[in-house]
């Protein structure tokens, strides 16, 4: 959000909305899924984390709506999960 991680150093409106919203879900499964070089984070720990991102990495607006519906993202990781 802040420009410091988006191509051509993008930040704010500047950022397509879509991409907005992606990195708010994208970071969430990245932090949730096992990967080789790590394990996966709890849930309350991915949300953790996101809401640090609040206004830097993350577009506080999305990040406030990802915050009220966190309960559904766990429910839809954990129906799909591995």
């Amino acid at each position: 959000m802040d420009g410091s991680g988006y191509p051509e150093g993008l930040s704010g409106d500047a950022i397509p909305l879509s991409a907005r919203l992606m990195a708010v879900a994208d970071v969430y499964d990245a932090l949730i899924s096992r990967r080789v070089y790590k394990p996966p984070f709890p849930h309350e720990q991915a949300v953790d984390i996101i809401r640090d991102g609040r206004g830097s990495h993350f577009d506080p607006d999305i990040c406030d709506a990802f915050l009220q519906i966190t309960d559904q993202f766990n429910v839809i990781a954990l129906r799909y999960a591995d």
